[in-house]
């Protein structure tokens, strides 16, 4: 890898600091060559502070260190995306990243859409929520309608309809979620258990 210590004049590259798990961005750093070095050898991430004009790993004081798992240069050999696993709350001001943000794995849409179950299963008396309704026939139910999208979503796979295929699919999935939420759980706690399984 070929990083390019001098193109700013400082001989520091800036370095984003990224779950390797979650892929939130959770600071952003400077490294100059001996750093990046250090970072190498230690697998813990390291900086050059330009206030206090030195080496700087990260958790030397909190023990918040952040475990090298990866680095990739940019297209202009300037930049660093360096993939990480954190040991504790990444910014000094005890937050998971220095945006203030949790650092949790977001899925796009699919997290978004749990947001709405959730909300509908916190308001089920809503009259006019076909979400509500379910929550308020109980599990069973749930359960029932999940059996029967997943029974549509099989029948759909020996056609040649992709887009009834992929209708059923969608609604078994939505379906899914809302029968995770009725038993306290979310994607997050099935990707743990995937994820626990290699």
């Amino acid at each position: 890898m070929k990083i390019d210590f001098n193109k700013n004049g400082d001989s520091l590259v800036p370095a984003v600091i990224q779950d390797v798990n979650t892929k939130k961005v959770l600071m952003l750093g400077y490294m100059n060559e001996e750093a990046y070095k250090q970072t190498l050898e230690t697998e813990k991430v390291t900086f050059f502070s330009r206030t206090k004009q030195r080496l700087w790993t990260k958790g030397e004081e909190s023990g918040n260190f952040l475990l090298l798992k990866d680095i990739k240069v940019d297209c202009d050999n300037d930049t660093l995306l360096i993939q990480v696993s954190p040991v504790g709350p990444v910014c000094h001001k005890g937050t998971d990243t220095c945006w203030e943000e949790t650092n949790e794995a977001s899925y796009g849409f699919i997290s978004k859409l749990e947001t709405i179950i959730s909300d509908r299963k916190e308001n089920k008396d809503n009259e006019e929520s076909y979400v509500a309704s379910l929550f308020r026939s109980g599990i069973n139910k749930i359960a029932q309608k999940v059996g029967e999208e997943a029974v549509e979503t099989v029948i759909e796979a020996k056609d040649d309809n992709a887009d009834l295929f992929l209708n059923e699919s969608a609604d078994l999935l939505f379906h899914y979620l809302i029968l995770l939420q009725a038993k306290g759980y979310t994607l997050k706690d099935i990707v743990k258990v995937l994820e626990e399984r290699n």
